[in-house]
């Protein structure tokens, strides 16, 4: 989000006509470091460029840890999900080219939201997700991204008819305010793994399975929403090595049931690089009128 008075030549300004205030629903304006709205509600531009709008309770220990996101960090700077953020940045030019402004639900660290807004030249984009750690990133992650914490699983604060794109990478879908959210004609682009995904994971260092009904619950969820237009299914093997082993692993829902000692130990019992298989399903889905 842009900082000061000066920050009103930054695309990301557009971003004022699409983020709420989460108590009103009244639009904001920038004041000095802080969005407030109409009715004198008002939230603080963290120094590392995201908004608070999750308070109190609500954002206390919520989200991904430091120590999740230094993982996604390093892992994903090694390019082993390089396929995957391509795939959804083609797909996403492809079915939305000219796009205007891109949700990305659930954001974390802004990676494959960045890799979108430069496939889509004349886009900004604005990423959600409940970890301050993943948002510090985020906040800095593209010139045309902005950031903001907030539980996808709740009432969206994003304006009604605002957005051109939804992307939801590996994230929990809030299909009702997604369908909401969207201009007639938008587009959600979802990804989401398949149950070979890791697979050799979860039998060299026991990772949590993908749900094998993961896809039929994803197409439940939607339905009556969304129309699938485009399925595109990807796999490929990756050789890794005892360090992004172990980022991968603890970047996961699994380092929160496997504390990082034990991790080590089942890593160090391996002959050598690891043989992993990557796999993954991105759908496009149109929104069904209203």
């Amino acid at each position: 989000m842009p900082h000061s008075p000066t920050g009103y030549d930054d695309p990301r300004h557009t971003l004022l006509d699409v983020l709420s205030c989460p108590h009103c629903g009244d639009r904001f304006r920038h004041e000095d470091g802080t969005l407030r709205c109409g009715a004198g509600h008002s939230f603080d531009i963290a120094r590392h460029g995201y908004v608070g709008l999750l308070t109190g309770n609500a954002h206390a220990g919520s989200g991904d840890a430091a120590s999740m996101v230094q993982a996604r960090v390093a892992f994903l700077r090694a390019g082993h999900y390089a396929p995957l953020s391509a795939t959804l940045a083609r797909l996403a030019a492809a079915h939305c080219g000219g796009c205007r402004v891109v949700l990305d639900a659930g954001t974390g660290t802004g990676y494959y939201l960045a890799e979108l807004l430069d496939a889509l030249p004349g886009a900004v984009g604005l990423g959600l997700d409940t970890s301050k750690h993943a948002l510090r990133r985020a906040g800095s992650a593209h010139p045309r991204a902005g950031a903001a914490s907030w539980d996808v699983w709740r009432p969206l604060p994003v304006a009604t008819r605002s957005v051109d794109l939804v992307l939801n990478v590996f994230a929990p879908r809030n299909a009702p305010e997604f369908h909401r959210v969207l201009r007639p004609h938008g587009a959600l682009l979802v990804a989401t793994p398949s149950p070979r995904h890791l697979a050799e994971l979860r039998t060299a260092v026991g990772t949590l399975a993908v749900d094998e009904a993961k896809e039929e619950r994803l197409r439940h969820a939607l339905s009556g929403y969304f129309l699938r237009e485009r399925t595109e299914e990807r796999e490929y093997a990756v050789r890794l090595p005892a360090d992004d082993l172990s980022r991968l692993v603890s970047m996961g829902p699994t380092a929160r049931h496997l504390g990082p000692d034990e991790l080590d130990r089942r890593i160090a019992l391996l002959d050598g690089p690891l043989d992993v298989t990557v796999s993954f399903v991105v759908s496009v889905y149109r929104k069904i009128a209203p």
